[in-house]
């Protein structure tokens, strides 16, 4: 009896099929990118097998078909961009400088050495015809604003800003100053360009409801010729 348990134990414990050759999260990480560079429609199985760096067997049972690795990049890459974008909105500093190192984190990630410019999100992704994907999408903007309105609410309360600040309507247009800056990067605008916009925009935003009455440190018309 002993030696049949001792052999069920085995079957047991003993690990199920062969062990993974690579890293997961480096997988998927290195699928952003075939992504990003191809857009969805260009991309093959035979170039995520390629630039991913793992064998179309694994890649089926580990990350599934072309749509669903796209679906589950698009969330580690939503949820990686939203964590470092927050940390630069929502830190403790002057909520014109917050808002400053939020639009400037934008430019400095859409125009990351070695990627391809823009964004993911805003470049690529609207692009595919898929219900889930556009889902995605409209959670990912509506957290974004949600975020903006939090920090103006917060500026309110530190009485950086008005009461009467148009706090719902401003949100969405720092999350439109981001797709600007964003499709601009990827038309191919220098950073140093959109560097210098971003700053302005920051100014821009936080302007009255009613211009004539400018706040402290008057913001700077934002250039109306782009680079």
């Amino acid at each position: 009896m002993q030696g049949v348990l001792n052999q069920m134990i085995q079957k047991t414990t003993r690990p199920r099929g062969r062990p993974r050759s690579f890293d997961e999260l480096e997988a998927l990480g290195k699928a952003i990118q075939v992504f990003w560079s191809k857009g969805y429609d260009g991309v093959t199985i035979d170039d995520l097998v390629a630039g991913m760096g793992v064998g179309r067997p694994s890649l089926y049972a580990v990350f599934g078909d072309k749509r669903t690795l796209f679906l589950r990049v698009l969330r580690a890459y939503a949820e990686r961009k939203g964590a470092f974008a927050a940390k630069a909105l929502l830190s403790p500093q002057a909520l014109r400088d917050a808002l400053a190192s939020f639009l400037r984190y934008i430019v400095e990630s859409a125009t990351e050495e070695g990627s391809a410019p823009g964004c993911l999100l805003i470049c690529v992704a609207p692009l595919v015809d898929d219900a889930e994907v556009r889902q995605l999408l409209q959670y990912a903007e509506a957290g974004a604003v949600a975020m903006v309105e939090r920090r103006f609410r917060d500026g309110i309360s530190a009485g950086e800003i008005p009461s009467d600040f148009p706090v719902a309507a401003r949100a969405s247009q720092v999350i439109d100053l981001v797709r600007g800056l964003t499709v601009r990067a990827r038309m191919g605008t220098s950073r140093k360009t959109l560097l210098r916009d971003a700053e302005e925009a920051a100014d821009l935003v936080l302007l009255p409801r009613d211009a004539n009455h400018r706040p402290s440190g008057s913001a700077r018309r934002v250039r109306t010729a782009r680079g």
